[in-house]
């Protein structure tokens, strides 16, 4: 049966974008939750870290399983996983009960996304209407971290914070029925029948867990304690295990040759950067505006949705410039977009005007962040057909994770010792967290002027004279 490839992507993108939403609108709802699991100060950081490491320690082998045993199918169960999760979650009486929903949720997670990614690469192919199709796919993401923060505000203002977690719970099953019905299945045509790589399977995902689990443990020990240490030298063994061996594999978790794309090789680590200047920016944009400010919840998620209004414009019009100019010129103007942001947001005081200083800074920071990513992923999954697409989404998804987490622990980490210096110097409690706000997006600024560098590196991919003209009657 013949199946509509943009109602396809709307079921993927909402999925996606349910992932995302997910990430930010449990922040909002962490005091509550404090006050009423009874959850001490360092566990709380699991409510986030327990979603985060099974998230980017699974999302490898949940890319190729679902290249192995079918994209949809991996797509339906990790939808139904994150669903079952949030409702757990929002049920939950206990700080363990939570905590375990959030891993359960983060493993779901690490299935259905790189499962919708490879799905969207099979159904559009090269061109005009893939480009749209990932501008589209970026800007729901986009929009997705930052409205979290407004719907997390009214809800637990409103009904409680387990209504952040019962929220999903519609959506995901709505989701669940329409996935048949309008997405087709896609799998290799052919399997051999040794099936998934157990040993790279298993050193794969044991190496991201170690370096996730290490990289959250930084936060409350500090990156020169002996567990966090231990834990990253532990992750980058066994991922130097897990590519010696995925060389020799007769059917390995990662195929090797998905690295001969220059595209995915350069994408990548762009996308890693990306991430973790995005998540650094948000969080400490979002202490900044609660704790020097005295903003609400709810009015920081307002403030903040400009920017992600600006992310889905940028999103789609980058899409659109990507199929007539190609990927480079692109990724190289969001770059200095997302450092001229930052660079203004840095100016930023207590004192300073929304309208006259924050309201342009994140405007174009959105802007800039978005016009990256969406080219980065063009050029991550140009050069994949069926085979290999949910392996390359796999490691185009856990860069992008990985990295994210990697960048906000060093962002937090650096931005966390200027209050402390600030503070030790006798500057106000204000003043110190303005100081280390400053710090730490000069610091995000740094990895996205890195992605100019990257920028020049990524192959320009340009349309054909076909795909132009279709580009133009769209």
């Amino acid at each position: 049966m013949r199946r509509n490839p943009w109602l396809s992507l709307a079921v993927l993108a909402f999925a996606q974008f349910m992932v995302v939403l997910d990430v930010t609108i449990v922040n909002v709802a962490l005091p509550s939750i404090q006050t009423n699991l009874a959850f001490s100060t360092d566990g709380l950081q699991w409510v986030v870290s327990a979603y985060t490491l099974m998230f980017g320690g699974f999302l490898l082998l949940g890319g190729r399983i679902a290249d192995l045993f079918g994209r949809r199918r991996l797509f339906i169960v990790g939808l139904a996983l994150f669903s079952g999760a949030s409702l757990v979650a929002g049920l939950s009486g206990s700080a363990a009960m939570l905590i375990a929903a959030r891993a359960v949720q983060g493993l779901g997670g690490a299935l259905l996304s790189p499962a919708a990614l490879s799905l969207l690469t099979v159904t559009f192919p090269q061109g005009s209407e893939r480009n749209v199709a990932l501008g589209i796919w970026g800007a729901l993401a986009g929009i997705g971290g930052t409205l979290g923060v407004v719907a997390g505000g009214l809800l637990v203002d409103g009904i409680g914070w387990e209504w952040v977690f019962f929220v999903n719970v519609p959506i995901g099953l709505a989701l669940i029925a329409l996935a048949p019905r309008l997405i087709a299945e896609s799998r290799l045509e052919e399997r051999g029948r040794g099936g998934i790589d157990f040993t790279g399977a298993v050193l794969g995902t044991a190496g991201l867990l170690a370096l996730v689990f290490g990289v959250v443990r930084a936060g409350p020990l500090g990156w020169g304690s002996a567990e966090v240490i231990a834990c990253l030298a532990l992750g980058v063994a066994l991922m130097a295990a897990f590519f010696a061996v995925e060389r020799r594999a007769a059917e390995p978790l990662v195929p090797m040759r998905i690295f001969g794309s220059r595209g995915l090789r350069v994408a990548t680590p762009a996308l890693a950067l990306n991430g973790g200047a995005f998540l650094g920016m948000f969080f400490l944009t979002a202490i900044f505006l609660q704790q020097v400010r005295g903003a609400s919840a709810l009015v920081t998620g307002l403030q903040l949705l400009p920017m992600g209004v600006a992310a889905v414009i940028a999103a789609v019009a980058a899409s659109n410039l990507v199929t007539r100019f190609g990927v480079r010129p692109i990724q190289i103007a969001g770059a200095l977009l997302s450092v001229a942001g930052l660079l203004l947001l840095a100016q930023v005081d207590a004192g300073t005007s929304y309208v006259g200083g924050l309201l342009p800074a994140l405007v174009v920071f959105g802007a800039g962040i978005v016009s990256i990513g969406v080219p980065a992923q063009i050029a991550a999954v140009a050069d994949f057909t069926t085979a290999d697409a949910g392996a390359a989404s796999g490691v185009v998804t856990a860069g992008y994770q990985v990295g994210g987490a990697l960048g906000l622990a060093l962002i937090t980490t650096l931005s966390d010792s200027r209050v402390t210096d600030a503070l030790a110097g006798g500057a106000s409690q204000a003043d110190a967290l303005v100081a280390g706000f400053h710090r730490g997006l000069l610091v995000a600024a740094a990895f996205a002027a890195v992605n100019v560098v990257l920028a020049l590196l990524t192959p320009q991919i340009s349309p054909t004279q076909e795909q132009l003209a279709e580009a133009v009657v769209v």
